[in-house]
C-alpha cells in the first residue's frame, strides 16, 4: 500500500505543505477542506505540475473524511489565521471548535495515524487533538520549535554574518510569546552564544523571533506565514517516514517530563516511525527553567478556556 499523508485544510500552509509532499516523492496526499471546490482545484493545479516536477505521486483534493482512510500521517492545518494585532491566544474559541470536528473524523477514520498539529494556538490545539483522538501521546504532536528555531537561527546569522549551519538552538515552550530559547546550549561554530553577542543585542534578537510571526502577519496584511512552516511540518513528516529517529523540538504531551504533567508544550523529541519515540529532557540553567515553568503556565491558562 502506498503511503498517504492527509491534509486538512487546503489553505496557504496546506497547499504548500501537499507541493513539497508530492514533489519530494515521498508519499500521495490527500487535501481535504470543507469547501469541496478549493481543495479540488489546488489538486488539478498540482497534478498538472507533476509531469515538470518529474515525480509520480497522486494527490486527491476532497471535503469526504472517508477519504483519509489509512493514512499514514494526517496533518491539521485547518483554523482562522491571525489578522494584524491579533495574538494566537484570541484563536482559541474559533480554532477550537474546527479542530474537534477534524479530530474527531481522524478518530473515525483514521485512528491509527501519526497526526501532527499545525492550527494554532499550537500547543492548545495539540492538547485538544490528543484529548479527542485518545490516541497514545506518542502519536499526537504539535510543528512549534522547528519553526521557532529556524528563526532564531536566521537572525543570528544575520547578525553574525555567518553561515546558518554553524548555529545549533533548541527554542523550547510555547509556540508564542513566551517560547525559551536554550541559550546555554546555542552554539556557533562550537562557539558560546553569549560570547559572541551582546546581551542586548541578543535579547533584541529574541524579542524579534518571539515576535517574527506577528510581524509577517503584518507585512502581509491579509494571511499568515506559510513556506516556513509548510517545510518545519515536512521536515517532521520525514522523520516519520523515513524513520529518521532525529531530535526535533515539537509540542509534545507531557506525563512528569521537565517537572510537568497533562500539557502540550515544544520540547525535544526523538521523532521515528512510531511517532515520538523519546522525550529529551535537556539540562537548562536555572533561569531557563524558570522561563519554561512560565511558558508552561500560560499554555495551562489557555487550555483552560478550552
Amino acid at each position: 500500500m502506498a503511503l498517504k499523508v492527509s491534509i486538512i485544510g487546503a489553505g496557504a500552509v496546506g497547499a504548500t505543505l501537499a507541493q513539497r509532499v508530492l514533489e519530494s516523492g515521498i508519499a500521495d496526499v490527500v487535501l481535504l477542506d470543507i469547501a469541496k471546490n478549493l481543495a479540488c482545484g489546488k489538486s488539478l493545479d498540482l497534478m498538472d505540475a507533476a509531469p515538470i516536477a518529474g515525480h509520480e505521486r497522486h494527490i486527491t483534493g476532497t471535503d469526504d473524511y472517508r477519504d483519509i482512510k489509512d493514512s499514514s500521517i494526517v496533518v491539521i492545518t485547518a483554523g482562522f489565521t491571525r489578522k494584524p494585532g491579533m495574538a494566537r491566544e484570541d484563536l482559541i474559541a474559533e480554532n477550537a471548535r474546527i479542530v474537534r470536528a477534524v479530530a474527531v473524523n481522524i478518530k473515525a477514520y483514521s485512528p491509527g495515524a501519526i497526526t501532527i498539529v499545525v492550527t494554532n494556538p499550537l500547543d492548545v490545539m495539540t492538547y485538544l487533538a490528543h484529548k479527542v483522538i485518545g490516541s497514545t501521546r506518542e502519536k499526537v504532536f504539535g510543528m512549534a520549535g522547528i519553526l521557532d528555531g529556524s528563526r532564531f537561527i536566521q537572525l543570528v546569522s544575520d547578525e553574525l554574518k555567518v553561515s546558518r549551519s554553524s548555529i545549533a538552538t533548541y527554542m523550547l515552550g510555547s509556540h508564542g510569546d513566551t517560547m525559551v530559547p536554550v541559550l546555554s546550549q546555542t552554539r556557533v561554530s562550537g562557539k558560546p552564544i553569549k560570547e559572541l553577542i551582546p546581551e542586548d543585542r541578543l535579547d533584541g534578537i529574541i524579542k524579534r523571533t518571539c515576535g517574527r510571526g506577528a510581524e509577517i502577519v503584518n507585512l502581509l496584511g491579509t494571511g499568515s506565514a506559510y513556506y516556513s512552516p509548510s517545510i518545519a511540518i515536512f521536515k517532521m513528516i520525514d522523520a516519520v517516514l523515513n524513520d529518521r529517529r532525529e531530535a526535533l523540538v515539537v509540542s509534545s504531551y507531557l506525563e512528569g517530563e521537565y517537572g510537568l504533567r497533562d500539557i502540550c508544550i515544544g520540547v525535544p523529541c526523538r521523532i521515528g516511525k512510531n511517532g515520538i519515540e523519546e522525550i529529551i529532557e535537556l539540562n537548562l540553567s536555572s533561569e531557563e527553567r524558570e522561563s519554561f515553568r512560565k511558558s508552561a503556565q500560560t499554555i495551562k491558562s489557555s487550555i483552560e478556556l478550552l
